[in-house]
């Protein structure tokens, strides 16, 4: 029977080189455009008010026609897509940072809202959505009353 010496850092040192090779790989330049997808998805700011859900959606350089926009009670869908507008010329060269292509996105809603009387505009790339909140949904304030005790 042969004994062996077991050696916990040889292997903590193994498991550090595969995680490295791992980031490695994500970080070269033909994998950071793919890498970079998860960014293509528009931030988004959801304010709750008693009666409404103001929802923004940052969607720069889109015109309304490239949106698409629906509403159920519990969920909002917006997706796009962004159309390269660079044009370079022969001898020259352009390098974006910008994103081109189709986006979706679902934003689940904390309260559930009346679709059919969403409204929507579009100003300066952002995105504003007001959707109406059902009545079931509104914070309705009912008073209380405690009954007295009574001493037998």
């Amino acid at each position: 029977m042969t004994i062996v010496r077991y050696k916990p850092w040889s292997e903590m040192n193994s498991l550090q080189r595969q995680l490295n090779r791992i980031f490695d790989d994500v970080s070269t330049p033909a994998s950071l455009a793919e890498f970079s997808n998860f960014s293509k998805l528009p931030p988004a700011e959801l304010t709750e008010t008693e009666d409404n859900l103001v929802l923004k959606l940052e969607v720069p350089g889109m015109q309304p026609a490239e949106l698409n926009i629906e509403a159920t009670a519990k969920s909002i869908f917006v997706s796009g897509k962004r159309k390269s507008q660079t044009q370079s010329e022969e001898s020259g060269k352009t390098r974006s940072e910008f994103h081109y292509g189709s986006f979706q996105r679902v934003i689940p809603l904390p309260a559930k809202i009346k679709n059919t009387e969403v409204k929507a505009e579009y100003q300066n790339g952002i995105l504003h959505l007001t959707l109406p909140k059902a009545e079931a949904e509104k914070n309705k304030v009912i008073k209380v009353n405690l009954l007295d005790e009574v001493d037998a």
